[in-house]
């Protein structure tokens, strides 16, 4: 972006604009996910956009995002969200300044000392994600340690798909995987279509239980820390990192990976063709006794 006249930015980003969608978003100059200086040029015609669709300059300077660059929170799409506080009868109150909300009352909502009238209430309060469901299931491993003691720190997995010491556990586009950062029903099938062939081999070679090796698990977790610590995202409190969930410890959960979706898809892969290399098997004998196969 920077090794471009502000001319042909502007052109870049006005055909991006005009696309929708997450074009904008995923489609443009990417080192405003590396670079502070990139990245404000991006926000500042996105602050530029939103001041002229929001007629009113002091709701406008509301809607600005000002504490963290942009991409680095969830993108939405939207149809005419910013031309709906043109509407005379919506109203933007920011609880931070306009004072908090006090009380649900029977005819809305009071903040700050003034009442809202109001006919429905969509109670927004967001969500632990990727972990959250997972723990709160009790999963139990080896020695009856629970998913959530194993996660305490953060999430650890190899792949995103297995977890070392949780035998026969597979997380479908689980935390460090690709997942919220890409397509997710084809995130999910090609979980499931992993896992299928995953189970159809141990079968076929009388393997009863796979697991991560916990080396694998460690190399994939440093492997993931490595690409997002290279870009601007840890630096923002999003629930990318956790931070919408008070005492949740900070850990990039997706997967950011420097080929995008394709390049996972291949190590996944790759890692079948390799005997399913990082997993350790277990295999029954005839005499019941068992017998463990690494394949690293």
């Amino acid at each position: 972006m920077l090794e471009t006249t502000p001319e042909e930015r502007e052109r870049q980003f006005d055909k991006m604009w005009d696309a929708g969608g997450f074009a904008f978003w995923l489609a443009n100059y990417q080192d405003m996910f590396f670079s502070k200086e990139a990245n404000d040029v991006i926000a500042d015609y996105l602050k530029r956009k939103i001041r002229s669709v929001v007629n009113d300059p002091a709701i406008a300077e509301k809607l600005t995002p000002k504490s963290y660059p942009y991409g680095t929170k969830r993108q939405p799409l939207d149809t005419n969200y910013f031309e709906t506080f043109n509407k005379k009868n919506v109203a933007l109150v920011d609880a931070s300044t306009d004072g908090p909300i006090e009380e649900i009352t029977p005819n809305g909502i009071r903040a700050g000392g003034k009442e809202y009238p109001l006919d429905i209430i969509v109670i927004a309060t967001g969500f632990d994600a990727m972990t959250g469901p997972l723990k709160n299931l009790g999963i139990k491993g080896r020695g009856g340690r629970t998913l959530a003691q194993e996660w305490a720190d953060g999430p650890q997995t190899y792949l995103g798909l297995a977890i070392a010491g949780y035998p026969n556990l597979f997380t479908i586009t689980g935390p460090q995987s690709p997942s919220v950062l890409s397509n997710m029903p084809v995130s999910i099938e090609q979980h499931v279509e992993w896992i299928t062939e995953c189970i159809a081999h141990m079968r076929r070679n009388k393997l009863s239980t796979i697991e991560a090796s916990p080396q694998a698990q460690d190399a994939w977790g440093a492997h993931v820390a490595e690409i997002v610590n290279s870009t601007l995202m840890p630096g923002t409190n999003s629930w990318y990192m956790g931070a919408n969930i008070e005492g949740k410890p900070r850990r990039f959960m997706p997967y950011l990976g420097p080929e995008g979706v394709g390049g996972y898809r291949r190590k996944c892969a790759e890692v079948a063709e390799k005997g399913y290399e990082g997993f350790v098997f277990r295999s029954t004998g005839q005499s019941g006794s068992m017998h463990t196969i690494a394949a690293e």
